[in-house]
């Protein structure tokens, strides 16, 4: 079981995807706690509602001091828009996922929208989501698992993002039940 911080920017609708798994059974762990780096993330105010503990927090240092306080061993990034420097004792536990297919449209610049509209103006007929340890650079650890989604029919960014997002509700839980199943030393050795 795995015992997570999350760590969000916006909405939490992946913290409501995490909560709806973990109420169904269906993941392998538990909400700490929730952290987000803007004051009135609505994903705050969701995670109060169910009953997390939630705090804003600016920059790794001060979220840092906050997941001290904590039992966790895994912190997912779950639309948190900032890089993210992890506490010693856990910079192999960070789990991320973005919203293409990894070496694809990823690294600085690439998050939220621009990835789609990036992936429209290149005339794809595929993409995907990418869930990935992350590290000290964008986009850049060992890649847990990615899931392509078909989106010849897209004519817009936001129809490519709500395709990848049905996607990544699946993706995200799963590579958490594999890092329970498997460690997460595993990934890191496939590096």
């Amino acid at each position: 079981m795995q015992k997570m911080a999350v760590l969000l920017s916006g909405s939490g609708r992946t913290l409501d995807n995490f909560h709806e798994w973990i109420e169904a059974g269906r993941l392998q762990a538990e909400i700490l706690v929730v952290i987000a780096n803007v004051a009135d993330a609505l994903g705050l105010e969701k995670a109060r509602r169910y009953g997390y503990p939630a705090f804003h927090a600016v920059g790794s240092a001060t979220t840092n001091a906050i997941l001290a306080d904590y039992d966790i061993n895994l912190i997912a990034l779950a639309g948190y828009l900032k890089l993210y420097q992890a506490p010693e004792t856990l910079k192999r536990r960070v789990l991320n996922i973005h919203p293409a297919l990894i070496p694809a449209f990823c690294g600085p610049g690439f998050y939220g929208h621009h990835v789609h509209e990036a992936v429209l103006a290149k005339g794809c007929t595929v993409s995907g989501c990418t869930v990935h340890f992350a590290n000290e650079i964008y986009d850049d650890g060992p890649i847990v698992l990615q899931r392509c989604v078909n989106i010849a029919d897209c004519g817009t960014a936001d129809e490519i993002a709500d395709r990848v997002f049905v996607a990544e509700c699946e993706a995200f839980p799963e590579a958490i039940n594999l890092v329970d199943q498997q460690g997460a030393e595993h990934f890191w050795s496939r590096d």
